[in-house]
């Protein structure tokens, strides 16, 4: 879970310290207050896009630091990415004031990328867009799977259907029309014919290049040799002759006296190095044989290169690799009847393989769906929703062959709010409030296989009031009986069931805006939920109506904890 978060010039919060508690922690204040801003410092150090709007005016950086209780899977993530942590996660997010920003886990450098990656273990965040994101029929399957914990069984469609549309595509590639083919078939000859009549060779065109480079210097290249080789050997006094005679010299020197033996030595190597230099020079001079021809053959080849390649944008081993492509295509044009004969064989084994398994996938989504059916209306009868039915409607794909890239089905969900209304769109149904109670209904039901320990609700109140609240409230605190929850809300009967309540005031000081969270104790809680039911003016009356509405919840909360340890005991024994 969140243990701690660390704001610093995050908005318009200078710095602010939050020690979060498990099960239900509420936010609450006044509209503008910056409740949102805990929400977005939470989204980002968890590896939300950030900007430099949300670095406070004034000051260089932002910072926003949070720390976790390792969970299993969290380690492992961990491990994986060779980064080293005790039993706790300290993940840190820093944001300059011109937006660029950089993320470390547990000390250590990491990408926005890699955080959300671990952030997903971690958080689960819902806030005010899931519930347009609920209208969106196009998002009903991935509901609807999730739920099923059919992510295995689509993973092992999508590969039927990887190579079913694979088969397909080749085909189609294949099934030119016949004028189409005569056009292909007439460039490919083209190029062949003029590729291969250049006979190109790997590496050739540097060779080609060094040879002309010579001939072009030939005359100070001859010159040059003539006259090392004059000075090394040839001339009256050359150095070989010279270095003889030292030689000679030395030895007698080194007759008399010993220790120059080796000077004599080293001068004896010198000699052999200086003829045999002088060799390599006559030899490389005796095998040039400049003649124009050659010069003009070189100069009509490389011409010939560098038109092939300017033509095909294409090195020499490219055009060598282009040559053989060509062929094969060639090869694939003229037995395109053939192959594709070979092809509808295995589409058609491709096609049966993809029909079964999308069945397969059908039934399972059939099945998940029944029983997603009856937990929502159960949940949403417990928020309130007392004559609510919901399904999830199947339709067939309309094409030829009756799947596609997610199996079979079509699927969007149905619900009717009222006694006496039919089914419906939940687009066209249901209202802002109603939408909000479907999507808490839909993440608790998903919350009971989803091993992430913390989950964030950002005004789930949105659009509801009295009983409705009320139920939200116990349903937020039925769910933090599991997990950790958080939640920003505006309405007194959640804000009641807390078990840690922390409350956002902004103020003024020195000409600048400031905002500060606060945890507050019993006496604060109930003046707080005395300001939530009536403003600004807390009387005697509000406040002890907050503070009954406190005993109320405490009373729930108990019997539901009494309930959990009895549902326990029976399960062990």
């Amino acid at each position: 879970m969140l243990n701690e978060l660390h704001i610093e010039n995050i908005a318009v919060i200078e710095r602010a310290d939050i020690s979060f508690a498990p099960g239900l922690n509420v936010l609450t204040g006044e509209t503008g207050a910056g409740k949102s801003i805990v929400i977005d410092s939470i989204g980002a150090v968890l590896g939300d896009r950030v900007s430099r709007e949300l670095v406070r005016r004034g000051a260089e950086r932002a910072v926003v630091t949070a720390s976790f209780d390792m969970t299993e899977e969290a380690g492992r993530y961990l491990r994986d990415n060779e980064i080293e942590a005790d039993d706790e996660l300290v993940i840190q997010r820093r944001i300059l004031s011109d937006g660029k920003s950089s993320c470390r886990i547990c000390g250590i450098p990491v990408s926005a990328v890699q955080l959300k990656e671990l952030a997903s273990m971690l958080v689960d965040i819902h806030g005010q867009n899931d519930g347009r994101q609920l209208m969106d029929e196009r998002r009903h399957l991935t509901y609807l799977d999730r739920f099923g914990n059919l992510e295995a069984d689509m993973s092992a469609y999508a590969a039927h259907y990887e190579s079913y549309a694979s088969i397909k595509k080749e085909i189609a590639a294949l099934r030119l029309d016949e004028e189409e083919k005569d056009r292909l078939r007439d460039r490919m000859s083209y190029r062949i014919s003029e590729l291969e009549s250049a006979a190109l060779k790997k590496g050739e065109y540097d060779e080609l290049s060094a040879r002309l480079g010579l001939l072009r210097n030939a005359e100070k290249l001859s010159e040059a040799i003539d006259n090392a080789c004059s000075l090394l050997y040839d001339g009256e006094e050359n150095a070989v002759s010279l270095a003889q005679n030292a030689e000679g010299y030395a030895r007698r020197a080194a007759s008399i006296a010993p220790e120059l033996e080796q000077s004599a030595k080293s001068i004896h190597d010198a000699v052999f190095s200086l003829t045999d230099a002088s060799e390599q020079l006559r030899d490389f001079r005796d095998s040039l044989d400049f003649s124009p021809e050659e010069y003009d053959r070189l100069e009509t080849r490389l011409a010939l290169l560098n038109k092939l390649q300017r033509k095909y944008n294409a090195d020499e081993e490219a055009l060598i690799a282009m040559l053989e492509e060509s062929r094969q295509k060639l090869t694939e044009i003229d037995s395109a009847d053939e192959r594709i004969a070979e092809l509808e064989k295995k589409l058609s084994a491709a096609t049966e393989a993809c029909r079964m398994q999308a069945l397969s996938l059908h039934k399972k989504r059939m099945a998940a769906a029944s029983e997603l059916e009856s937990r929502i209306v159960s949940e949403l009868k417990e928020l309130s929703m007392p004559s609510v039915r919901f399904a999830v409607e199947f339709s067939s794909l309309e094409n030829e062959d009756g799947f596609g890239t997610r199996g079979c089905d079509n699927v969007r969900f149905l619900m009717s709010a009222n006694a006496g209304e039919e089914l419906g769109r939940i687009s066209r149904i249901a209202s802002g409030g109603e939408l909000s109670r479907i999507m808490l209904a839909m993440k608790n039901v998903f919350a009971e296989n989803d091993p992430v320990p913390t989950m964030i609700f950002d005004e789930i109140d949105s659009g509801v009031s009295g009983v409705a609240a009320q139920r939200i409230g116990e349903k937020l605190y039925t769910v933090s009986l599991g997990k950790q929850v958080m939640c920003v809300t505006h309405l007194p009967q959640i804000a009641a069931m807390a078990d840690c309540h922390f409350v956002i005031a902004k103020s003024e000081r020195e000409g600048r805006t400031y905002t500060d969270v606060t945890a507050l104790d019993n006496q604060g809680r109930a003046r707080e939920i005395a300001r939530l039911y009536g403003g600004d003016n807390i009387t005697a009356l509000t406040l002890a109506s907050a503070e009954e509405q406190l005993a109320v919840c405490q009373a729930y909360k108990n019997t539901m904890k009494k309930r959990l340890l009895s549902d326990k005991r029976e399960l062990i024994s």
